[in-house]
């Protein structure tokens, strides 16, 4: 390897170093879906970013979806899964289905950070009482065992990271009877990081970022205020999957939440190009107030 080479390897760790410094010993919460949930490269290289944000000092907690295997699971079983609004409706059996597999996703991704040298616990929102909830309608209609989060107790989280664990939590709650209860994973994410006061929340998704133009692929927005996403929203150029998201992504930094990444998970290493380098790849969410960090 030429010396030019070398030096550029020096310059991109050196690029790094003011994002390490800033974000050292703080908290960082991954909502991890989509494709990189189902592509086993995206998913290993996914694991190998949380696992390296770990070891230079941040303290990351991932939050994990499952929908397209709990979906196959539920067909093989002889139902037809169905939605609601976006939301999976979940009578008894497919709770059941939904635990499994968001349990048996858990400990794989346990799996992939062991073997990268660090420890790792999977739980989900039921163990400690993590995650409390209420039964969740949709439109008013009953749509089964989907809960809604009413409120969160990170004891469990705390107690892990300060012995050094990578937690790694499936969106499972419990009622106030102990019912247990299928919960969308960014609401899972949202909520906890809010409890926790992470400096960030990243979602891994399937598109780009936050488009002006969602027509237009050269308007992506590399950071965005607030009170611009609300307008956006207001406006109505924030459709589909989007809406929710950037709504859970507003509630989080207006509950304390630092910045809020919004990121392509097809892209491999997508999780370190947004943190550790200058200009970034996704969207990142600022408050109103808060100075410009990042894509200067």
């Amino acid at each position: 390897m030429s010396v030019e080479a070398l030096q550029e390897k020096a310059n991109v760790l050196i690029e790094a170093l003011p994002y390490i410094q800033r974000f050292n010993r703080k908290i960082i919460v991954v909502k991890y879906g989509g494709s990189a949930m189902t592509d086993e490269k995206l998913k290993i290289n996914v694991i190998k970013d949380v696992t390296l944000l770990k070891l230079v000092g941040f303290k990351p907690i991932i939050v994990h979806g499952g929908g397209k295997e709990i979906s196959r699971w539920v067909e093989m079983s002889g139902k037809e899964p169905r939605f609601v609004n976006g939301l999976r409706v979940t009578d008894a059996a497919t709770m059941e289905i939904a635990e499994m597999v968001l349990g048996k996703v858990g400990k794989q991704l346990v799996r992939h950070v062991e073997e990268l040298g660090v420890r790792a616990v999977s739980i989900s929102g039921k163990d400690g009482m993590l995650i409390k909830c209420k039964k969740r309608y949709s439109g008013g209609e009953d749509i089964g065992f989907v809960g809604e989060i009413t409120k969160v107790n990170p004891k469990i989280l705390y107690d892990l990271i300060e012995k050094d664990y990578l937690p790694i939590v499936s969106p499972i709650g419990m009622d106030e009877e102990f019912n247990s209860y299928n919960i969308n994973a960014d609401d899972a994410a949202c909520a906890i990081a809010r409890e926790v006061k992470a400096e960030k929340l990243a979602f891994l998704t399937d598109v780009e970022g936050v488009y002006k133009n969602p027509s237009d692929k050269s308007s992506l927005i590399s950071e965005l205020r607030v009170r611009e996403a609300k307008e956006l929203i207001s406006q109505g150029n924030i459709g589909g999957g989007m809406l929710p998201k950037l709504n859970n992504c507003i509630d989080a930094i207006d509950n304390g939440v630092s910045r809020v990444h919004i990121l392509d998970g097809r892209i491999l290493h997508c999780l370190l190009l947004e943190i550790f380098t200058n200009k970034g790849i996704g969207t990142a969410i600022i408050n109103d107030t808060d100075d410009k960090f990042y894509h200067e």
